[in-house]
């Protein structure tokens, strides 16, 4: 049998077939790269996994259904466009035009998609009951990216793509978005121009990372008990239908308008009491004064819009029940699913035009955020663990972010707070207005001026931090701001404590711009510790060595970084991060010790192993390309570049510390 043919011109010049078996082989070749580039242009407002399963429809759709005689062909030109660019590294002609054809077929698909927005995708769209599928997690960084790219329109995220997943040159990345379809492949290039590398990023892109693989996916069950509940309330709903039909028109009682929340299946009377604005609890006004201990649960509740009960039904329904289209975040280790009882109310109104409302269960705060007057605006629910918070870690909370701005809604006993610049150590805070509800002017967020292209490290010029009482505090892109204290952890000195004096404000200038290595984290306090102080070979001055470490609300995933600060007249040159842990007691509490290393060039040229401890270090010992000990807790070793040792010491009571890494 003879397949029907056409041809068209590809980048070499010669006349090239495109058939359905030849598409079927690109596709089954690629077909990872593929789901991925869908992936990543689809809406993120579909939801992970509808998104997942849309990716995955689109690649599978790819194959041209163009048969005559049994048999078929395809003609490259009529999708892909004569001399369309392939993927890099495709091997000859006709490889190069498979995947290209059906690469834009995909990319058409997706960025029909993204012009439905909240319309179905069609009937062969896949289906999975029962699961959620979802990515592999990523850290900070693909979060960041993530956030970044859902701000893009679906041509914007298209030509960021083809550039970084891709790899192509501007040029041919605008001959794809033309032959996609694209009205303007120039100014989806400059949207992407926008996308800046999140901040601690060490690489060009992070598009291949599991955070953007649909192809390995997480199987979670969804809520099995609320399916079982669905069933039966569909049942009883479809006999109401046929029955009563026209009741269901009539206005109700109990629950009332909820907005963005998805609509109730199940009447629960304690749920339906611990979602009753009416049931919401109060602390009295001077109740801070008189508590024992002094946390969210003594805040009054405070606001121009704390008697609106219509805002105040929208936010506990929406808190019970989230619908579609609120975008949910929460800290991790952070549980996200209704109040077992009525929560207390901290903050209800109106901030830059958006309608906010903070509500606390013991556990959690939350905070539930509407545009406009509830008609139907942009909604979010952002959750954060606040389980046994004191005085020291309950001294604000973020109300709005704008325009990389940030304001706080201080604790009714703060009266004054400033604001202050970390890595300007030597000015003087500068104070900040509240308003009679205790909330304060925009703030700029810590790190927002960040700077830096791709492969450039981000120039750090300034990290802003607010001082609430006695206690200063940074926005680490959560709800409740992080904690910032100096000090050795345990000892004669009691323990890290708050920021003052000129050495812990030098620390920190040296180190705030390490933090967005810690951003969404969900940390509660970060200590900075100068733990040894070492003279550097051939009269090269005195260094400083710094251990920050970072707790979290949920004990676990913690993180410990070990710096080196090399002489300099710079107050606020970063330091040099040699070691960066997870999980690790190191520097803490439980274990207030450490052990670092680093190689150093000297102005000479030359390289030595230098090593430093704290005071419970006794000895210090390395092994491998470079050997030595030194009695005490200082090591200086000759070395040269690109050299690998492991560093041991002995402690004071006979135990071995290793280094960090």
């Amino acid at each position: 049998m003879e397949q029907q043919q056409e041809t068209a011109d590809l980048p070499g010049g010669s006349p090239t077939l495109i058939d359905v078996e030849q598409a079927e082989a690109a596709i089954v070749e690629h077909y990872p790269r593929l789901v991925r580039l869908a992936y990543l242009v689809l809406p993120p407002g579909m939801g992970r996994t509808r998104r997942v399963l849309a990716a995955h429809g689109l690649a599978q759709r790819a194959l041209p259904r163009g048969r005559a005689n049994g048999a078929g062909a395809q003609t490259a030109g009529a999708d892909t466009g004569p001399g369309l660019p392939g993927q890099r590294g495709a091997e000859g002609a006709a490889a190069d035009a498979g995947y290209a054809f059906v690469r834009l077929r995909v990319l058409r698909g997706a960025l029909r998609a993204a012009r439905r927005r909240r319309r179905p995708m069609g009937p062969a769209l896949p289906r999975v009951w029962g699961l959620r599928l979802s990515p592999s997690p990523g850290g900070s960084d693909e979060l960041a990216l993530d956030k970044a790219l859902s701000e893009l329109s679906g041509p914007g995220r298209a030509a960021y793509a083809l550039r970084g997943l891709e790899r192509l040159g501007d040029r041919e990345a605008r001959e794809v978005l033309k032959a996609a379809g694209v009205a303007d492949p120039r100014g989806a290039l400059a949207e992407a121009d926008t996308v800046e590398d999140p901040a601690g990023s060490r690489d060009g892109t992070l598009l291949e990372s599991p955070e953007f693989d649909p192809c390995a996916l997480q199987a979670r069950p969804t809520d099995l008990m609320r399916r079982r509940q669905h069933a039966r309330a569909a049942l009883a709903a479809a006999a109401a239908l046929v029955v009563c039909g026209t009741l269901l028109g009539l206005p109700g009682e109990g629950w009332g308008p909820s907005g963005a929340a998805a609509p109730p299946y199940a009447r629960n009377p304690s749920s339906e009491r611990a979602l009753d604005p009416a049931e919401l609890t109060r602390a009295a006004p001077e109740a801070w004064r008189t508590a024992t201990r002094a946390d969210f649960s003594t805040w009054p509740a405070r606001g121009d819009r704390t008697g609106d009960t219509p805002l105040l039904r929208r936010a506990l329904a929406v808190w019970a029940r989230p619908g579609r289209s609120v975008r949910v975040s929460a800290t991790p280790g952070t549980q996200s699913g209704p109040p077992s009882g009525p929560p207390q109310l901290l903050y209800a109104g109106e901030v830059d035009q958006v309608a906010v409302v903070l509500l606390y269960d013991g556990l959690r705060v939350v905070r539930y955020a509407e545009a406009g007057d509830g008609d139907g605006g942009a909604v979010a629910l952002d959750f954060a663990r606040a389980d046994a918070a004191d005085a020291a870690s309950s001294t604000g909370l973020v109300v709005t972010r704008a325009d990389g701005n940030v304001r706080y809604l201080a604790a009714p006993w703060v009266r004054h707070p400033s604001v202050r610049d970390l890595v300007r150590p030597g000015e003087a805070a500068r104070p900040l207005r509240l308003t009679a509800d205790g909330v304060t002017d925009p703030v700029r967020a810590g790190g927002a001026d960040l700077v830096g292209g791709a492969g450039r490290a981000p120039e750090c010029e300034s990290w802003t931090a607010l001082r609430l009482g006695s206690r200063l505090v940074t926005d680490l892109g959560e709800i409740v701001p992080a904690r910032l204290t100096y000090g050795a952890p345990g000892g004669r000195g009691g323990g890290p404590r708050d920021v003052a004096g000129a050495p812990a404000r030098a620390a920190w200038a040296h180190t705030a711009c390490r933090l967005p290595l810690l951003h969404s984290r969900g940390v509660r306090t970060v200590n900075a510790w100068r733990f040894a102080a070492q003279r550097l070979p051939e009269g090269g001055g005195s260094a400083e060595w710094v251990c920050t470490r970072a707790e979290t609300w949920r004990g676990a995933g913690g993180r410990v970084l070990a710096q080196f600060q090399p002489p300099t007249t710079d107050p606020a040159a970063p330091a040099a991060v040699v070691a960066n842990a997870g999980d690790s007691p190191a520097c803490g509490p439980r274990e207030p010790r450490v052990l670092a290393g680093a190689l150093w060039k000297s102005r000479a040229g030359r390289w030595y192993l230098l090593a430093a401890g704290s005071s419970q270090v006794t000895s210090v010992a390395a092994r491998g390309d470079v050997r030595g000990t030194a009695v005490g807790r200082i090591l200086t070793l000759p070395a040269r570049e690109g050299d690998q040792a492991r560093l041991s010491g002995r402690l004071a009571g006979g135990g071995r510390v290793t280094a960090l890494r």
